[in-house]
């Protein structure tokens, strides 16, 4: 037989209500009451009953996140940042890497209180009417909230740090796949910022990875290194392929960042882990986590309180894999 809150309040020689308001936290009730309560209901091994819950809140304190892929160090990062922050807020998350519609239809089946979406190919089909959705990344054509990450101006950060360091001659490795409009941005940020400081932009100074894994950061900056380059400075579009971009160069004896500086985006805190600790720019991952679930959580209340667009600003975290560029390398 389950223990009731009925039974708890029995023990304790206290109300239901009181018991009630007790394991809800309440600031109604007194800390030493309250401390007696957890404590009965801790020995009996009460359990709450969700679904009773869930009935009189109309709430079911779940956010489900549909995610494409836990594969890579990035993401993985930011979806255990989401979750913390969640957490915070005293709500549980289902995290599905299914397809948008039967994520959606499961989710819905749970009644969670609202959804975090990463599925850039899709978003035409989510109405967030039905439940409060929000997503992040580009701000392109949604029709969800969304926390724009400016992904164009963080690749203006980067060249500008690198061009204040001396570099004129800059490559860009990264993920140029015109379907996915994240690493589309980055393209064309790079493009603009080396078009602003009037830098050269040829073969050798854009690299293709056609991937964001570290093999494809490894063999694209291996066939870069054979090919005549003379690039005093690497962009990377990833951590993933930032790793690949370290192992090639140090596999064929440069010294970084003395012959060579390396700066990659995504601005998360492993990037001090890497064989040799880079440089990263991009908005902090912490940050992104925040602005989601603070967002979500916002709409969850009221939706008109949340607008469909926050733009935050990207930054650079310094470690020690960028140098200034020697004189004769100047232009």
């Amino acid at each position: 037989m389950s223990i009731t809150i009925k039974d708890i309040a029995s023990l304790a020689g206290v109300s239901y209500s009181t018991v009630s308001k007790a394991l809800n936290d309440s600031p109604l009730v007194r800390s030493e009451t309250k401390q007696k309560i957890l404590k009965i209901a801790n020995e009996v091994g009460y359990e709450p009953n969700y679904a009773a819950q869930q009935l009189v809140s109309k709430q079911s304190k779940v956010i489900g996140l549909i995610w494409p892929t836990v594969e890579r160090v990035a993401p993985s990062t930011l979806l255990t940042k989401i979750n913390e922050e969640i957490s915070r807020h005293s709500y549980s998350m289902i995290l599905s890497i299914s397809p948008l519609k039967s994520s959606l239809d499961m989710f819905k089946r749970f009644n969670v209180d609202g959804v975090i979406v990463f599925d850039e190919q899709n978003y035409e089909r989510l109405d967030a009417s039905s439940i409060p959705m929000v997503t992040y990344g580009v701000a392109k054509n949604k029709n969800i909230p969304v926390i724009d990450v400016n992904y164009q101006e963080a690749m203006h950060t980067a060249v500008d740090y690198l061009y204040s360091l001396g570099h004129r001659k800059i490559t860009f490795v990264g993920d140029f796949s015109l379907d996915d409009e994240r690493q589309t941005e980055k393209y064309y940020g790079f493009n603009r910022a080396m078009k602003k400081h009037g830098l050269p932009i040829s073969s050798n100074h854009l690299v293709n990875t056609a991937g964001l894994d570290w093999y494809d950061g490894y063999t694209a900056t291996s066939k870069l290194l054979k090919s005549g380059f003379c690039s005093t400075a690497i962009i990377g579009g990833s951590y993933d392929i930032s790793a690949g971009i370290v192992r090639a160069l140090r596999e064929a004896n440069y010294i970084i960042p003395k012959d060579v500086s390396v700066i990659s985006y995504d601005n998360i805190p492993q990037m001090a882990n890497l064989e040799v600790p880079l440089t990263s720019f991009g908005v902090p991952v912490d940050q992104i986590a925040k602005y989601i679930v603070t967002t979500l959580m916002d709409f969850i209340q009221d939706k008109d309180s949340v607008p469909y667009v926050q733009t935050l600003q990207p930054a650079i975290n310094e470690l020690n894999s960028c140098a200034h560029a020697a004189v004769s390398s100047i232009e």
